[in-house]
């Protein structure tokens, strides 16, 4: 689990400077649809940072798999949501814009994998 400290660090970090940067550095220079694009990115992607750092600490507590499975899928929620809207924003690639739903549907699959994880701890109590 340590590689998904790593990750919260790097993630935490970014979602931070991308949030500052739309709102400071890039407000001149962006549409306002880039900056809503990049704000809505930052959002999601510290909110789900948040989710990775909380399962992480759980997974010190509680070895099972669904926790390191369900961080992976809000793991690449993230590289896939958020990162597809950065791309598009700084590079305009329409094809980006296809990635960005698989990203939300991660996400939307990682919030409801931790089922998994009230279904596991009763059976083991």
């Amino acid at each position: 689990m340590k590689n998904f400290w790593i990750f919260v660090a790097i993630s935490g970090a970014l979602a931070v400077i991308m949030g500052a940067m739309s709102a400071h550095a890039l407000k001149d220079s962006l549409s306002i649809e880039d900056i809503a694009r990049i704000q809505t990115a930052a959002t999601y992607q510290m909110y789900h940072t948040l989710i990775i750092a909380v399962l992480t600490v759980y997974y010190q507590y509680k070895p099972i798999q669904p926790i390191k499975q369900s961080s992976w899928i809000f793991a690449m929620g993230i590289v896939m949501f958020s990162g597809s809207l950065y791309a598009y924003t700084f590079s305009k690639i329409h094809a980006m814009v296809f990635i960005t739903p698989i990203g939300g549907m991660l996400f939307i699959l990682g919030w409801l994998s931790l089922i998994r994880l009230t279904v596991n701890t009763d059976k083991s109590e």
